[in-house]
C-alpha cells in the first residue's frame, strides 16, 4: 500500500485502501500497523487533523481491529 508522509511527532506516513477499508500507519520507530474496517471518513478526518497521533489514539486505535506487520 502506498503511504503519504505526514507531519507528526510519532507517525511517519499513512496509507488507506478504500476498497478494503484498511488504514496503514507507519510510525517513526519503523513499526507498521494495519487497522481494518476503517471508514473513508475516519481516514479523511485523521489526515485533516492537526495531530494525527492524537486522532489515531482517540478515534481509531481501540475501535478497529489491528495487526502489526
Amino acid at each position: 500500500m502506498e503511504r503519504t508522509s505526514v507531519s507528526s511527532s510519532h507517525i511517519r506516513a499513512v496509507g488507506y485502501d478504500p476498497e478494503s477499508s484498511i488504514l496503514e500507519v507507519e510510525f517513526n520507530d519503523d513499526s507498521v500497523y494495519q487497522y481494518t474496517g476503517v471508514p473513508q471518513g475516519e481516514f479523511d478526518a485523521m489526515m485533516a487533523s492537526d495531530s494525527k497521533g492524537k486522532y489515531l489514539h482517540a478515534r481509531i486505535k481501540d475501535r478497529y481491529p489491528y495487526s502489526r506487520l
